[in-house]
């Protein structure tokens, strides 16, 4: 079954261009007027100014621009003007806005590595950063990465090797050893995480894993030491401070049973991994032994009350004793086997209230309730829409505390809105609505904007001012460049398409411009990553999905008709959609029918040539065009492979459900031409798949074409490298599905 939502409808003369006779011999927009635009990707806020920073990428140069009240002028704050592949984000501001501080690096590999894609011969680095919003040069601070950045903006303070450093905000060279990240400012026993500064600045709390059980941490900057907050044999995480910083909330749950704790060292020493990280996340190793067989107090384990969660507050005014075991109370905790209240992995401070997201199970969405720290009683459902909140950077406090934004597909399944309710309760506002998208909400202090990042379906990403009250947004930067090609743009329609089994599937259709009655187009399948990916009708706000929106208007520009494949196990369509993979991935590969049915979808369709569908996606993508390759050379005449997984595991016994699963078990059927792409420091999907891949491929005689990228990531980190890439892609399309060359000839 096919249905098209009438709700957007490609305008034949959006493009703009007079094309006859053969199409690719004509003047036509370059992938590089399509990617030469700034793209903001990332959002942060002052807590006491009316300032916004983000980060910026701009052909390869990735810098920091700020904007402050009325004027809300763009004015970059750095000037890092090469294409070097030096990553950038993690901005914060002080609570003045006078400070900015950001990381500038790739994040490190599993063995520690910073990625070099220009190949450096001194390799990279990760390092922190600062900068003045009024002017100046930017300045490094230190080696390191996830920064906090004290209220004042004077210090910031890192992890590192499980401990807990400091560097000065200053211009100055660090005398201090401990400045120069030398030495640890906060040195505990166990693994030390999670800093963060009270609003005042006097101090400092922390995670402390010990394994089996974890504390929280107070450090005060005036006396300089350590106090922890109501010691005991339970799992303490994710502090959260009061907007007076006189008291401190966390979450506790019991403590790691032997059935889940790891063997003791020698001599009964403590052990150094065990339950806490295998009961609630933390990063240490899981023992198995016992895992089958449940026994109260020996393999889980409760409170007393037989609740399992608890919501903690502390006065820190009782934290004068080295043993401060009476500073907490629990304001709220779970009934005992509660089904719906099971984890509670971090919470904001508003006026009154601790809000924090929640996964219930049997819910279409994931939610976001809050508790009364005054009066607590049950949690109060705060996001009583059904839609998706895509994670922490969707949610957001007013500056008051008294409000909680969030962005959300509800009431608009395609797109993302900006919406508000207060934070004890009551009937959400939706603030922002139309074509567009707007996420990353982030309130001023003022109380009178949100900032947001907005997108459109011609528009590429952009900050925008979100009245508070609601409204439309104003965008306040990008400037568009002269010869980006909105005119080469079309809208593209939301397409429902049916898989085998019954799912609906939600695409979106790229219709050229030019396309006129009767005529038959070569056509494309995009399938994104993740797979926990949603595509929209509009420029995305992921940075890779951003470029891949931006290439399929390109496609569409050159004459072909894309088909963005929205398959199960994404997210945006609820659970239950989510979670209809479970016969998907490795375990039986359900997904692929949802991009068959896109090809075959788009053989039906009249201005479709059935002989020429090709097919490109990175990642997930990059896996599922191989499926497409290997099991339907017959749908899928050619394609691009993007970083793609071609063996689940590491099994080769063919009977096994994952090898099944696995493209290269349809070896022998793969027949069309393909391109692959991949950067040997591939983070998310080892290189060794494109390796043993092309093994494959060689023993088959299948034609294929590679770009392999030394020192470089899953997304390539150089723009240079981009171009490069996306006309090579251009060019395979160009002769083996739209003219359809001979392989190999």
């Amino acid at each position: 079954m096919i249905r098209t939502v009438p709700r957007f409808v490609a305008s034949a003369a959006a493009c703009g261009l007079l094309l006859v006779g053969d199409l690719h011999a004509q003047t036509k927009p370059t992938v590089e007027q399509f990617m030469n635009v700034a793209s903001p990707l990332e959002l942060a806020v002052a807590g006491r100014a009316d300032r916004v920073a983000w980060a910026t990428y701009d052909r390869g140069m990735r810098n920091v621009y700020t904007a402050v009240a009325p004027l809300y002028k763009p004015v970059r704050v750095t000037a890092f003007l090469r294409d070097d592949g030096q990553d950038l984000g993690d901005i914060q501001l002080s609570d003045d806005g006078s400070v900015l501080v950001f990381v500038r690096g790739s994040s490190p590999n599993s063995q520690g590595w910073i990625a070099n894609p220009t190949h450096e011969a001194t390799g990279a680095e990760r390092a922190i950063w600062a900068a003045r919003t009024t002017g100046g040069s930017a300045w490094r601070i230190v080696e390191g990465g996830g920064p906090e950045l004290s209220p004042d903006g004077r210090v910031v303070v890192y992890v590192k090797d499980g401990q807990i450093y400091r560097a000065r905000v200053s211009q100055a060279v660090a005398r201090d050893s401990m400045d120069r990240g030398l030495k640890p400012y906060i040195k505990q026993w166990g693994t030390q995480s999670g800093p963060r500064w009270s609003p005042d600045g006097s101090k400092l709390a922390f995670v402390s894993s010990r394994g089996d059980h974890s504390f929280i941490g107070v450090y005060d900057v005036a006396t300089r030491k350590v106090v922890y907050v109501a010691p005991s044999v339970d799992c303490d995480m994710s502090p959260t401070w009061a907007p007076d910083s006189k008291r401190i909330a966390f979450v506790r749950r019991p403590g790691a049973p032997f059935g889940v704790q790891a063997p003791a060292g020698a001599g009964n020493a403590p052990a150094r991994a065990s339950g806490c990280a295998a009961l609630y996340g933390f990063r240490f190793n899981q023992r198995s032994s016992d895992s089958a067989r449940v026994s109260p107090g020996l393999t889980t384990s409760t409170f007393a009350d037989g609740s399992n969660l608890r919501i903690m507050v502390a006065d820190l005014g009782k934290l004068n004793a080295d043993i401060a075991s009476d500073a907490a109370v629990a304001i709220w905790h779970n009934a005992p086997q509660d089904s719906v209240f099971t984890n509670i992995s971090s919470m904001l401070w508003g006026a009154g209230h601790l809000v924090f997201p929640l996964s219930p199970p049997r819910d279409e969405w994931d939610r976001y309730f809050s508790v009364s720290v005054a009066q607590p009683s049950a949690p109060v459902l705060l996001t009583t829409t059904d839609g998706f909140i895509e994670g922490a950077t969707s949610a957001a406090l007013s500056a008051d505390g008294k409000t909680f934004y969030y962005a959300t597909n509800a009431g608009d399944i395609e797109r993302r809105h900006i919406w508000a309710v207060p934070v004890g309760g009551g009937t959400p506002k939706q603030l922002s609505a139309g074509a567009g998208v707007e996420t990353a909400p982030r309130p001023l202090a003022s109380g009178k904007h949100i900032g947001v990042l907005y997108f459109g379906a011609k528009q590429p990403a952009s900050v925008a001012l979100l009245p508070a009250s609601g409204g439309a947004a104003r965008l306040i930067y990008p400037t568009l460049p002269k010869d980006f090609p909105v005119a080469a743009h079309v809208v593209p329609q939301i397409v429902i398409t049916r898989a085998p089994d019954g799912l609906e599937i939600h695409n979106q259709l790229f219709l050229p411009a030019d396309l006129k009655p009767g005529e038959k187009r070569p056509a494309i399948v995009f399938v994104h990553g993740g797979p926990v990916r949603q595509m929209l009708p509009a420029y995305h706000y992921m940075q890779f999905y951003h470029w891949s929106y931006g290439i399929n208007q390109w496609l569409a520009s050159q004459g072909y008709i894309v088909l963005s494949v929205n398959y199960r196990l994404g997210v945006g369509y609820g659970r239950a959609f989510r979670e209809a993979g479970q016969k998907g991935g490795r375990n039986g590969n359900a997904e692929y029918q949802d991009v068959l049915a896109g090809g075959r979808y788009l053989q039906s369709r009249p201005d479709v040539d059935a002989q020429r569908v090709g097919i490109w996606g990175l990642s997930y993508g990059g896996l599922l065009t191989a499926q497409a390759l290997a099991r339907n050379s017959d749908v899928f005449v050619a394609g691009v492979d993007m970083a793609g997984v071609h063996l689940w595991g590491s099994s080769l016994d063919t009977a096994a459900v994952a090898y099944k699963s696995s493209p290269i078990s349809a070896i022998a059927n793969w027949k069309s031409p393909v391109l692959l792409v991949q950067g040997d420091d591939d983070r998310n999907v080892a290189f060794s798949q494109t390796v043993g891949l092309v093994q494959l491929l060689r023993a088959h005689n299948v034609y294929h074409e590679l770009i392999v990228i030394p020192d470089d990531t899953h997304e390539s980190l150089l723009h240079s490298r981009w171009l490069y890439t996306w006309n090579r892609m251009g060019e395979f399309l160009k002769k083996y599905l739209w003219d359809r060359t001979v392989a190999g000839s």
